[in-house]
């Protein structure tokens, strides 16, 4: 079982170590088993911190030590001006170098980055910190405005909310969209925020005001098979384009093109992961048309082609 390691390190936030405690635990496989072993890793001594003034000892059968091992290491949020332990460093880097999947959340970046790990490498941190990130370690090409960085190998992510949207990317990732929209349910949250997506983001009760989107946002998704324009989505919200794109992106992040475009893949993978259509008729099922168009975008957003991406669910 892919095991992934929740590295706490001394002063770690009580909120950001629960994030892929419960994301990775709540993932199952369509069998009904367990899709993550899930490990705390903290030494003895840990003192985890919920809010500034109400610490508390942390207690785990696994020490720092194991994190090595593991095929995912997670590293929550720590407090910015913190050097971590050597020990902890070492066990980073050794579970690196022998392949393992890393990241962090909030400012556990500061770690990432005392390491090593993240030199040459673009990154994020909670907004309010990104310039000290910057500073401190100038080899990191720090990005304040997004959700989340998936580089590869190593992963990091914005403030506590981005923590969720990035251990569900990673779910996403390792088995698809129905299990990684499943946890997403469980949590209550939306199944997927694409990590481009700006951390200022103005959100509004629905319905609070004329300007809210969240029916068009629902006529989108329930129109996805249909070809849908500017000026049509335009219409239903009864505004003007210029107007549309304002609201749209103070209460979504990006352009209603993109998110639309966004929803398209998503809802394609979801069709390729669970139904037996013929790639011909999940292009027109998402709207793109062709298959060479679905082609075109699934390859840009996921990394591999349609069929690639189904094989890989039926093996």
């Amino acid at each position: 079982m892919h095991v992934v390691a929740v590295l706490a390190l001394d002063g770690v936030s009580a909120f950001d170590l629960t994030i892929p405690c419960q994301v990775f635990a709540l993932a199952h496989l369509p069998d009904g088993s367990p899709a993550y072993d899930v490990r705390v890793c903290a030494d003895r001594s840990v003192t985890a911190m919920a809010g500034p003034s109400a610490p508390f000892q942390l207690s785990s059968p696994y020490g720092v030590e194991d994190a090595r091992s593991a095929d995912t290491v997670v590293v929550p949020g720590v407090p910015s001006e913190r050097v971590p332990h050597p020990r902890a460093v070492r066990v980073l880097r050794q579970a690196a170098d022998r392949g393992a999947r890393i990241a962090s959340i909030c400012t556990g970046a500061f770690a990432l980055a005392h390491a090593g790990l993240l030199a040459g490498r673009p990154a994020t941190t909670h907004w309010h910190f990104a310039a000290a990130l910057a500073e401190r370690y100038p080899d990191v090409r720090v990005d304040p405005s997004v959700l989340y960085v998936d580089d590869g190998q190593v992963l990091t992510s914005a403030g506590i909310a981005a923590g969720l949207d990035l251990c569900l990317h990673m779910v996403r990732v390792d088995h698809g969209a129905a299990v990684a929209a499943r946890v997403a349910r469980m949590l209550v949250m939306a199944p997927q925020r694409t990590g481009g997506q700006a951390q200022f983001i103005e959100y509004r009760t629905p319905g609070c005001d004329s300007a809210d989107l969240g029916p068009t946002l629902r006529w989108m998704r329930d129109k996805l098979g249909e070809p849908l324009s500017l000026a049509d989505i335009a219409a239903h919200a009864l505004m003007s384009r210029r107007s549309l794109a304002r609201h749209f992106r103070a209460q979504t992040g990006t352009t209603p093109l993109r998110w639309l475009l966004a929803q398209r893949v998503q809802r394609a993978r979801e069709l390729l992961e669970t139904t037996s259509l013929p790639l011909t008729r999940v292009a027109e099922a998402t709207g793109f048309g062709s298959l060479e168009t679905l082609r075109h975008h699934f390859v840009r957003q996921v990394g591999t082609t349609p069929s690639a991406y189904r094989a890989a669910f039926r093996g």
